[in-house]
């Protein structure tokens, strides 16, 4: 018994030993701690600290409508350092397994050499930065460096390197729609669609955070997400990337045969408004903005007004006809000579004296003293009512950045003589986008479809955001509308340019124009020249408008008809429309 009570004591005696060792043990560690160790490890617990991070999300795509991408994000790094933790540093050599020491000298040009910088720019840069600031926690070696570059670099184990996935916007198509979508410049998008539908198309960026050590590096597994990124929406656009290129080609080309200072081209299906293609010259590649003078960043389509001259007659025979103040068979003697009641004098491009013409002979010989006749019969309110009804005067629905209205004289205001050169183009201005919409609403039977450009936003989620057009709305009755397209059909078959306007297996409907360009407070001899018009003219599907601005070679219509002829053509191609079935109508043009 004395036995056990002893050896118990003993267990009791050699416990209470331990346990006073391991307690002066950890009073000498506290003691360590607060008192000997206390700056030492502030210090380390400064330095080993939560640092914020972002997380970029992507921003959205822009597609055309068969979704080829005309403008996406990829992810480029900027590769950093913290200033203050630049030293020399030790690693194993990978040839010979040695622990080798690498100077910092050393480790600035291994950068240099694959991010194509200067490593003393390097090295006097963060050299700067310290003698400012010899805290400072952050300076940039190389931005916007490749995947490839990042895996070398950071193969390179350096241990205060550190880098930041950033997104980039690229245009895989360079030219090919640029001067619609637009670019991202430093701070943010500048232009285009870029610019109008930021909403849709910008990432919300998320947050995270990570620990790092008393010498600079990153420690593994801390990093902890506050907030994930979300990408942004792909915005879905009505062009077809295809067509979009070969108007660009072609107008390209011919503007240069020419010498023209601007060119356009525009293509609408004819049954919902959708625009196939907006082409303008010169255009600008979103990769290579610097290399593009800035009136040509956006798009003349939408922002470059001019007087379209008589493309406009389509629209006043389409007022005579709804308003019921002609028909196509109406006989009038278009004089050689008309007065206007400011007493100016009107004529036509070619001189044939007083000619007996119908109103469909008016149309298709483009006569502006004979149009000037038959204008008297519709008062300045109609005139202006009607032209206001097929869209001018007011940007069109697209809503382009920078689109501009045109304008329409106030028939308050307007002055004798351009009440009536109006009727013929001349005394307004409209925009390519609203010529193309004039004719849609020809060939759609009278009925103006709004012009469409983009189609909706499909977000990440995959939610679909549509961006719902305006009503169509009818303008004139369908006679006025299918008596206008088959006189322009003359014009095709009849007129001085059939030859360059004809496209085998297919009826099509065109009107020419040419217009004066009023500059420095008279018209001078600059011209703009024009062909619009849609095919097939028994049952219209597209609508084309070509034009080309101040040409040096070529001042009339006809340098506009080989390019509207190819386009369309290629339209047609395209979109498989079938072949004309039926003939053309026979409509008398003299009596």
């Amino acid at each position: 018994m004395v036995t056990v009570e002893r050896r118990t004591r003993r267990r009791l005696a050699a416990w209470m030993l331990i346990f006073a060792i391991v307690l002066s043990a950890f009073v000498v560690r506290l003691v360590d701690i607060q008192v000997v160790r206390a700056e030492q490890l502030a210090q380390e617990s400064e330095a080993r600290r939560s640092i914020p991070t972002t997380i970029y999300g992507a921003r959205g795509d822009i597609v055309d409508a068969r979704g080829v991408v005309l403008a996406d994000s990829v992810f480029r790094y900027d590769i950093t350092v913290s200033p203050r933790f630049v030293a020399d540093f030790r690693r194993t050599d990978p040839d010979t397994g040695d622990r080798v020491t690498v100077t910092v000298a050393e480790a600035m040009a291994s950068v240099a050499a694959i991010v194509e910088g200067d490593p003393i720019a390097m090295l006097t840069d963060i050299q700067a930065q310290l003698a400012e600031n010899p805290q400072d926690d952050h300076a940039y070696l190389a931005r916007g460096v490749t995947p490839e570059g990042f895996e070398q670099v950071r193969e390179l184990g350096i241990p205060w390197v550190y880098w930041e996935r950033i997104p980039a916007r690229t245009y895989p198509n360079g030219q090919i729609a640029g001067n619609l979508v637009g670019f991202l410049g430093t701070d943010g998008p500048q232009t285009g669609l870029e610019y109008r539908l930021n909403d849709c198309l910008q990432a919300t960026d998320g947050q995270a955070t990570y620990e790092r050590g008393a010498d600079g590096v990153k420690l593994p597994g801390t990093t902890v997400v506050a907030q994930d990124a979300v990408d942004g929406g792909t915005l879905h656009l009505t062009i077809d990337a295809d067509v979009q290129w070969f108007a660009q080609q072609a107008i390209a080309e011919r503007a240069t045969e020419i010498g023209a200072e601007w060119a356009t081209a525009v293509v609408v299906r004819v049954s919902d408004g959708y625009l196939i293609a907006a082409a303008d010259w010169p255009t600008v590649d979103p990769n290579n903005v610097n290399g593009t003078a800035p009136e040509n960043l956006g798009s003349r389509v939408f922002t470059w007004p001019y007087e379209p001259g008589s493309t406009m007659k389509s629209a006043t025979f389409a007022a005579l006809f709804d308003s019921g103040a002609a028909t196509l068979t109406d006989e009038i003697i278009a004089p050689r000579r008309y007065s206007t009641i400011a007493g100016f004098q009107i004529g036509d491009a070619v001189d044939t004296g007083d000619t007996r013409y119908t109103a469909a002979g008016v149309l298709m010989n483009s006569s502006n003293t004979g149009t000037a006749v038959l204008s008297e019969r519709l008062s300045l309110q109609q005139r202006y009512d009607y032209l206001q009804a097929f869209g001018f005067g007011e940007p069109t629905d697209v809503g382009f950045l920078g689109e501009e209205p045109g304008s329409v004289p106030d028939p308050s205001s307007v002055d004798g003589h351009t009440a009536v050169t109006q009727m013929f183009g001349q005394g307004m201005s409209a925009t390519s986008a609203q010529v193309a919409s004039l004719y849609q609403t020809l060939a759609n039977g009278g009925v103006r479809a709004p012009l469409t450009l983009v189609t909706g936003c499909e977000r990440a989620d995959g939610t679909v955001t549509n961006l719902p057009p305006s009503e169509p709305k009818r303008i004139v009755g369908e006679s006025a509308a299918r008596d206008v397209i088959s006189t322009m059909e003359l014009v095709v078959t009849q007129g001085y340019l059939t030859s360059q306007l004809t496209i085998p297996g297919y009826r099509v409907a065109a009107k020419t124009g040419t217009a004066e360009v009023y500059e420095n407070g008279a018209y001078g001899r600059e011209r703009i020249v024009t062909v619009a018009g849609t095919a097939p003219a028994d049952n219209p599907q597209f609508v084309v408008v070509v034009t080309y601005g101040k040409p040096d070679t070529m001042r009339v219509s006809a340098a506009a008809a080989p390019t509207f002829r190819s386009i369309m053509t290629q339209v047609l191609k395209t979109f498989r429309v079938p072949p004309s079935t039926a003939p053309a109508p026979s409509i008398p043009l003299t009596w």
